[in-house]
């Protein structure tokens, strides 16, 4: 219902008459940045444009143009946004909905008033009332190449229809480098990122490509002109002053992903020297350790053979990280299936080192973590064949004698 009604408004986004409107009665095109927040999908910020001010019919306008909807209750929401079919739709609706959200969690909000013709706003207004149709509204996201910001860059480039020249400095060397500074206290939301997305993320990007990133956006339109020197931004307002950082706290270090990776090298360390002393073999670490990596590797298989995300192939981590690591911990526990056990131990250290060896020749960046957790694999790998657990066959049970005296 909520659909329909904000689709009924894109088609005719007029506002009530006590709208505050511009100076003259003309409409007015703007950029509106909201700043960060809690939630991992808030932490890049959010973009939308707001139309406002008096229409030739005398309509009062104030809608807001968002492309960062999608519909949760969708079916298999969760399986199509994991394998890449990530659809998401743009809705108008009135102004005065958009604001309190942001204002409720604290965030700042700035306003970018554009330096359009009315021409130029007038089909500005004209393509996003035809793109939130029923029929059109819906396009596949991409978070890095086709989203609630990129698709605002364009749909501003189409109205104008004249080019628009952005700092042609770029501030990050790629994709990741750029999601990285933005994630700065979400250490584990990165380590995930770091652990899906290959190199394709990892390519130079142009200044305009990091308008991908609505805080960008903000900064290079305000530094934007046309081929004539009228700048893109003739004025900018605040509309919300937020918390200085409405995030969450930082992550300390001992609880982000390096510290534990350190944690899990130093345990399997003690590991491998007890097995090695005793001769005897931690099946139970073995089993949580490798079905861990196991069930990683099914994750990062799917989305590299599977999935339709942008850039989760090739994925130099699906040679290490891959199905094979569960037959350790399904065949641990059996002395017949133990030559599979052996035969991945070793298989383990030749693509664990293989990894560590090949990695600084590539393009693809990693996270600091994957390469203590493939050390902390290879030494509980070398653990087991020093224990000589390959050799050593579980201890039978004795039978009882049924006639002893």
């Amino acid at each position: 219902m909520l659909s329909a009604w904000l689709t009924a408004f894109a088609i005719n986004d007029t506002a009530p008459a006590d709208t505050i409107l511009p100076p003259k009665s003309q409409l007015t095109a703007s950029l509106v940045t909201c700043y960060p927040g809690q939630e991992v999908y808030e932490l890049c910020g959010h973009e939308a444009i707001r139309i406002r001010g008096i229409d030739s019919k005398g309509n009062h306008v104030d809608s807001v143009w968002n492309y960062g909807v999608f519909d949760f209750n969708s079916p298999n929401f969760i399986y199509r946004f994991v394998k890449g079919e990530t659809d998401y739709m743009v809705l108008g609706y009135p102004f005065e909905y958009f604001l309190p959200e942001y204002q409720k969690r604290g965030s700042t909000v700035v306003e970018q008033d554009l330096n359009l013709s009315q021409e130029e706003v007038k089909t500005l207004r004209n393509l996003l009332q035809k793109n939130a149709l029923p029929d059109n509204r819906v396009y596949r996201y991409n978070y890095v190449k086709d989203n609630c910001s990129t698709r605002i860059v364009a749909m501003v480039d189409s109205a104008a229809g004249r080019e628009i020249i952005y700092p042609a400095n770029p501030r990050f060397s790629s994709f990741r480098d750029a999601m990285r500074h933005y994630h700065d206290g979400y250490p584990w939301y990165q380590f995930g990122i770091d652990l899906a997305l290959g190199s394709g993320i990892d390519l130079p990007i142009t200044s305009r490509e990091e308008t991908f990133v609505p805080m960008m956006l903000q900064e290079k339109a305000a530094e934007a002109h046309f081929q004539d020197q009228k700048p893109l931004v003739k004025s900018t307002r605040l509309l919300n002053r937020g918390y200085k950082d409405a995030r969450l706290p930082a992550t300390p270090f001992w609880l982000s992903p390096l510290a534990v990776a350190i944690y899990v090298l130093v345990f399997c360390a003690i590991v491998a020297i007890y097995d090695w002393k005793k001769r005897c073999l931690s099946r139970w670490w073995f089993t949580l350790f490798y079905a861990l990596l196991g069930l990683a590797g099914c994750v990062i298989w799917f989305l590299v053979f599977v999935s339709s995300h942008y850039a989760t192939s090739p994925n130099i981590l699906a040679i290490w990280l891959n199905p094979l690591q569960l037959i350790i911990p399904i065949c641990i526990w059996w002395r017949k299936a133990r030559p599979a056990v052996t035969a991945m131990i070793y298989i383990n250290i030749l693509l664990a080192g293989l990894s560590l060896i090949v990695w600084p020749f590539q393009t693809q960046s990693a996270n600091p973590a994957f390469f203590l957790i493939m050390a902390a694999d290879i030494v509980l790998c070398l653990g087991f064949i020093a224990s000589g657990a390959q050799f050593t066959p579980m201890p039978k049970r004795k039978r009882k004698n049924r006639y002893h005296s």
